[in-house]
């Protein structure tokens, strides 16, 4: 996946994150297959891309029940 298509996305925070600073993700949503993933206080940093049948699992796994 391309940085330029990256730079170019909406990226959404967790709605569990505050205004602290503190661990927040951001996903990028609208891939078909995957998921971007970044750390919302590095924007400019890395980003890794999962599967999105990976990203589902995670997600129910860390889901509050």
């Amino acid at each position: 996946m391309s940085g330029g298509i990256l730079a170019a996305t909406t990226w959404i925070k967790s709605s569990y994150s505050g205004d602290n600073g503190g661990n927040c993700l951001e996903v990028a949503p609208g891939f078909v297959s995957v998921v971007p993933v970044r750390d919302s206080k590095a924007a400019d940093g890395p980003v890794i891309v999962v599967a999105r049948s990976a990203w589902a699992a995670f997600v129910d796994a860390v889901s509050l029940p």
